[in-house]
Order: C-alpha cells, then sequence, then structure tokens
C-alpha cells in the first residue's frame, strides 16, 4: 500500500473519547482540538449518545458551550455499528435528537449484544492458546472500563499489549480471518438507523466504505460493497465518508487512502448530499500505539463543510 500523505484539515467529523474506546475524555478531546486549529469536530462514539454537559474542573458545562469558548465548534453525533451478517458497517448519525426513545433503546440493546458476544469471544480466544482474561479486557490498558462499556477493540488492544501481535489492527485481522473466533452479535439493522436518524431529524453517514467486509467469503469484494451500498442508498442514506486514514486501520486492500478517495467521489460524488471526513481518532498514542490517527489527519477544509448546506446546518442545531 502507497504512504499515505500528511494533510491537516480543519473539521473532523469522526472522532471518539472515553466514552467508547477512546483514550481522551470529551473535554480532552475539545482541547486538542483547540490546540491543533481545528474549527469543526464531530464526537462520533461508538453506540452512545452524546453527552450534553462535561465536567471543567468540578462544575458541569454544556458541551458546545465549552467548545465554543475555545474556538471549536461540536457537532454531538453517534457512530452505531450495524448488521449481524457484515463487518465494518459503521453508520454516523449527526445533528440527532438524542432524547428520542430509541437511541436510548439502542444503547441498552447493544451494551448486552457486546457483552456476550465478546464474553464469548475472550473464551475462544483462551482454547486457542491466548493468555488472556476478562479482568484484564476490562483494565483496559490502566483505564478501566465498566463491562457495558467495553468494546470489541480493547480485546485487540490487549492482545497487542500482551505481546501477541504488534499492533491492535494486526490482532483484528487474524481474529477476523479465523473462523474460530467468528462470533457474531446482534447488531441493528442498517437500514433501520437510518431511518431514525432521519426520524430524529439528523443525517446519517456511512463511515469508511473500504472496510465493509461480508462474514464469510466474497468472490467480488469490490461488487459486494457497491451493492452494499447500493441499497443503503436506496433507504436514504445521506452521506459518505471519502477521506479516512485507513493505512493506520484493520485495512487489508492494496489501495491508497488518496485512491480509495477518487474511486467514493467517482461513484457517490454526485449521488449523494454529504461526502464527509474524518480520522476516526481515539488518542491511540495514549495507549502505546506507533504512528496512531490524529485528530484532523483526515477530514474536510472549512471550505468544504461550509460550502454543503447539509453539513453547515448542523452547526445550527448544535
Amino acid at each position: 500500500m502507497k504512504a499515505m500523505e500528511t494533510k491537516h484539515y480543519a473539521v473532523d467529523l469522526h472522532c471518539h473519547t472515553t466514552r467508547s474506546d477512546g483514550a481522551d475524555t470529551p473535554r480532552e478531546l475539545i482541547d486538542h482540538a483547540a490546540a491543533r486549529g481545528l474549527k469543526v469536530i464531530a464526537i462520533t462514539d461508538h453506540d452512545i449518545c452524546p453527552p450534553e454537559e462535561i465536567l471543567d474542573g468540578s462544575e458541569p458545562v454544556k458541551l458546545t458551550e465549552y467548545a465554543w469558548e475555545r474556538g471549536v465548534h461540536v457537532i454531538p453525533g453517534i457512530e452505531v455499528s450495524c448488521d449481524t451478517r457484515v463487518e465494518d458497517v459503521h453508520i454516523v448519525c449527526l445533528g440527532c435528537d438524542w432524547a428520542r426513545e430509541y437511541f436510548r433503546d439502542l444503547e441498552q440493546m447493544v451494551a448486552l449484544s457486546k457483552l456476550d458476544a465478546y464474553r464469548a469471544l475472550v473464551r475462544e480466544l483462551q482454547r486457542a492458546g491466548y493468555d488472556l482474561t476478562w479482568e484484564e479486557v476490562l483494565e483496559n490498558g490502566g483505564s478501566p472500563v465498566t463491562e457495558e462499556r467495553v468494546q470489541k477493540k480493547m480485546i485487540f488492544e490487549a492482545l497487542s499489549r500482551k505481546g501477541y501481535f504488534s499492533s491492535w489492527s494486526d490482532a483484528k485481522l487474524m481474529v477476523k480471518s479465523d473462523p474460530r473466533f467468528s462470533i457474531p452479535r446482534v447488531k441493528p439493522d442498517p437500514l433501520a438507523v437510518i431511518a431514525a436518524a432521519h426520524d430524529a431529524g439528523g443525517v446519517a453517514i456511512l463511515a469508511h466504505p473500504y472496510l465493509i467486509t461480508p462474514n464469510g467469503e466474497a468472490e467480488d469484494l469490490d461488487a459486494f460493497r457497491i451493492a452494499y451500498i447500493e441499497r443503503l442508498m436506496a433507504a436514504g442514506l445521506d452521506g459518505i465518508e471519502v477521506r479516512y486514514p485507513y493505512e493506520k486501520t484493520s485495512y487489508a486492500g492494496i489501495l491508497s487512502s488518496g485512491e480509495i478517495e477518487q474511486r467514493v467521489r467517482k461513484h457517490y460524488g454526485t449521488r449523494l448530499a454529504i461526502l464527509s471526513g474524518g480520522s476516526d481518532y481515539h488518542a491511540d498514542g495514549k495507549k502505546g500505539v506507533k504512528h496512531p490517527r490524529e485528530l484532523g489527519e483526515c477530514g474536510l477544509t472549512w471550505e468544504e463543510f461550509c460550502g454543503n448546506s447539509s453539513l453547515s446546518a448542523l452547526l445550527n442545531k448544535a
């Protein structure tokens, strides 16, 4: 794969915090964005609604106001892992009314499905000879999480910390390729997620389309992805990520991130209202990851963001 050209974007619409599997708190993420000169970030933690308030010292303050005072616009969002039969189908929902019952029910359903499936995965890893306990996963490299906040990436990170793999992404690739570890968990239907986002007044954007992979072999992976995305578009998908740091993830293809961007733009540039971009920042550098994804390394320019009416309208809601 070709090396990715280093850039810095003012808008990053795909970021994670300690509310899911990131290492920055929401406050730290905002402070980091301000220090790097970003103008807009979206907090898109996995399967959990964004917070309305954060602590500034001991005092609760409104998330968006804290950011605004530091020169950063925050768009609250959620990244929903979808489809039990297909890997890495993630829908980023932005600008929604997060008080809707659908999202609260979604949080509870996903937490239970993760707990059952990830415990089973750890047991299978143990049977395969990996010395890994459930308690080590929850310990999360010194940043403990409760069972309802456990993420699959934490299992991959634990395997890497114990020296079985050089990185969490290598561990993920191994788990995906070995049928012994194919333990599906119940995930939401992406079509239902798109409909719920619209019903709640928001937009639905497909994250990292070139990570989409069926559980099992596909004769033509490109054709599978194209057909899958067409189905999402028919259901009202609003946008797709065109800029994403594939080289720093579990992507196993041969295309560079720039080449993927060109292909996605060619297929969907005139057919979807939103062409998005984000780093999928997790503050992995705090966990010792070499060459981690950095905030703003993928995203949109300020001009691209302001020039898209669907995206710029999200600032008024925030």
